[in-house]
């Protein structure tokens, strides 16, 4: 039976936009609810609303509009901004599904799409014995998506340019991040610029680093400075705190023999530079020519290589169990499972790393195929797929998802609403 479907914040970008015209196309009725001029940029579609009041008004808004639009669920992009997450306690409180797209737990071809809430909200289960039963998948699916970089920023660029002209439509809106357009335009094209900088750079580094047979060391990944996922779930109160961490405790418990690898975050690179900090911290503890800064090689070769993974719960820690490569996770991560993950403390990792079972990750990578991962990108179309979102939708998802069936005429009407600003 067709649904009435609610959109809150999307990627930036038309992603969400396409996402209506797919479920539109399949008899769904879809709104949607703007919160900013970069919201309103990129969707124009029917059916839209813009909330212009207060962070403390918003939930009777919610309330009123899921009432009065009969909405059967909700579909939103980072369970953790703060009308997120008041919008999943209200749908909670009403039985209305709320499912929570994300960027993809297998990287970098997939998106996630989860009911209730994904990292530390999601509900995947943590035990082993559920996934020794599941049946390994007979193929990958076609990965053809291709660098995303450029047409993220470009929409980045674009939302917040939107969001400043606006922001007098949207006075009261709060951004989980700065919503500055002039310092978030100068940021990414110094992101750009770093980015070309350090990949000449850092060749000489690496070299040196590989031209030893079987380097030992191991590698340390750094979050985005505003990640929801160090803020919400994980012990940290800033990237700062996770890396005095990692760099104390492999001081006094690593190898002497091993160097310790801080890999930068793509996506921070024009934000943060922990430069200063990592060398004065090496200094201190006598281990500066034990520590290597590296912003931008290449993340496979680096797991392949690594004598084990430190993590605060980045989706990077599942590519390194991919490649066999033995991680422990400081904060809340749903790939957590022992077998898969270090279940001891920092302190002992270092020289006590354990193995990864490949054939409980081929299971566990089998389930989340069958269940929340869908081929495509957020920012980039795949030319592969003939959907309005450029998504290839598993059976399952798209089943759960009302998109496997021909569109049929609406059972349900909705009627007095009315387009508004509060």
């Amino acid at each position: 039976m067709p649904d009435n479907i609610l959109l809150l914040q999307g990627p930036v970008g038309p992603f969400f936009s396409r996402l209506a015209q797919e479920f539109e196309e399949h008899g769904h009725k879809v709104f949607k609810i703007n919160f900013n001029g970069g919201d309103a940029l990129f969707y124009k579609r029917g059916g839209t609303f813009n909330f212009g009041g207060t962070l403390k008004q918003w939930p009777d808004y919610l309330k009123e509009k899921l009432d009065r639009l009969s909405i059967d669920r909700i579909y939103l992009f980072g369970d953790c901004r703060d009308y997120h997450q008041q919008a999943r306690k209200i749908a909670n409180q009403t039985s209305i599904p709320v499912f929570v797209f994300e960027e993809g737990y297998l990287r970098p071809h997939f998106i996630t799409l989860e009911e209730n809430g994904v990292n530390g909200h999601s509900t995947i289960p943590r035990v082993v014995e559920h996934y020794r039963k599941e049946e390994r998948p007979n193929e990958n699916p076609n990965k053809t998506i291709g660098n995303s970089f450029y047409h993220a920023a470009t929409y980045a660029m674009l939302y917040y340019i939107a969001s400043s002209l606006n922001k007098n439509r949207f006075q009261y809106y709060q951004h989980h991040r700065p919503l500055k357009v002039f310092s978030e335009g100068f940021i990414w094209l110094k992101s750009l610029g770093y980015k070309l900088k350090f990949r000449i750079a850092e060749q000489a580094l690496v070299r040196d680093l590989f031209r030893q047979s079987s380097p030992t060391y191991f590698l340390a990944i750094l979050q985005v400075h505003s990640d929801m996922q160090v803020k919400v779930h994980s012990p940290y109160s800033s990237v700062e705190s996770f890396i005095k961490e990692s760099i104390v405790s492999f001081a006094n418990n690593a190898p002497k023999n091993t160097k310790l690898i801080l890999k930068h975050h793509p996506f921070d690179r024009g934000y943060r530079n922990y430069n200063h900090l990592i060398k004065e911290f090496g200094k201190q503890l006598g281990i500066a020519n034990r520590l290597v800064y590296l912003h931008d090689w290449s993340l496979p070769q680096l797991l392949q290589h690594a004598h084990g993974v430190i993590t605060i719960n980045s989706t990077v820690g599942l590519s390194s169990i991919h490649h066999g490569t033995p991680v422990i996770t400081m904060g809340q991560a749903i790939y957590d499972i022992a077998g898969l993950t270090f279940q001891g403390k920092l302190d002992d990792f270092w020289s006590n790393i354990g193995k990864v079972d490949a054939e409980l990750y081929q299971r566990f990578r089998a389930w989340l195929l069958r269940n929340n991962q869908l081929v495509g990108s957020f920012y980039r179309r795949n030319p592969s797929a003939h959907s309005p979102t450029g998504l290839r939708w598993s059976t399952r998802v798209a089943d759960q998802h009302g998109l496997n069936n021909r569109p049929v005429a609406r059972e349900k009407t909705v009627s007095n609403y009315n387009f508004d600003v509060q």
